[in-house]
């Protein structure tokens, strides 16, 4: 994880105790995800915690998520507090790696290479 985080992907591991209920699942993990975003490392140092987060859903198309904050204000900004706009995001999702099993397992690849870390 050291050697890829910030970047594109998000790490499946164990849920611990410690995380809240409403965020776990029925097989108890929790996704972890560090993206190399100056937006959201800067929110996190002046938070000094993790963000929880959840991706956007586009309810007009078939995508997995948006980022073009307009859309995104557009269609749920009346659901949350703030919308950041850093402009439009890429659509390619990021790679996730399922570390729960005792060996890495790629459960979908994204933007992120996994040559280099399996």
């Amino acid at each position: 994880m050291k050697r890829a985080l910030p970047g594109p992907y998000t790490f499946i591991l164990p849920a611990s105790n410690e995380i809240p209920k409403l965020f776990k699942n029925n097989r108890r993990t929790v996704g972890i995800r560090v993206p190399n975003n100056p937006i959201a490392l800067a929110l996190v140092e002046k938070l000094g915690h993790a963000l929880v987060v959840a991706s956007v859903h586009d309810p007009d198309k078939m995508l997995d998520h948006t980022t073009d904050p307009e859309l995104i204000d557009k269609h749920i900004g009346h659901q949350v507090e703030a919308v950041i706009d850093g402009g439009p995001g890429g659509l390619q999702g990021s790679t996730v790696i399922d570390l729960t099993q005792g060996e890495a397992i790629v459960l979908r690849e994204g933007a992120g290479s996994t040559a280099h870390l399996l």
